[in-house]
């Protein structure tokens, strides 16, 4: 039997070590707690969840990714992301797990405690 995800992952960290994938009912209970990412299956390795999010100018884009890379080394866990200007593209998934794992919510849940900041 599996674990429930833990509430409020924003409140949350990552695990360290390597940590298992996501059930389909894990995941479930997991993504109303982050409804502005989308879950993008389609690719061959495993699901990942993206989000793309748009700021007033470039500075304030960098700005918001420096901040994120400093959340991220915390956490230990990684975005992998795209910079267009003003448009930050964003996808987390765990690449040891092959798809998406706790980590991935909860920083996922972090990053958007991050952007209502801004």
């Amino acid at each position: 039997m599996s674990v429930p995800l833990r509430p409020r992952l924003r409140n949350q960290h990552a695990k360290p070590g390597k940590v298992p994938k996501l059930s389909a009912g894990e995941l479930a209970a997991g993504l109303p707690e982050i409804p502005a990412w989308a879950l993008d299956g389609t690719v061959v390795d495993g699901q990942r969840l993206t989000r793309g999010v748009k700021f007033k100018d470039f500075v304030a884009l960098m700005r918001f990714v420096n901040r994120m890379a400093d959340l991220a080394e915390a956490e230990n866990h990684h975005p992998d992301f795209a910079v267009h200007y003003n448009q930050l593209d964003l996808t987390l998934w765990t690449h040891d797990a092959g798809g998406l794992t706790e980590n991935d919510l909860v920083l996922a849940a972090r990053i958007d405690a991050l952007l209502t900041e801004e």
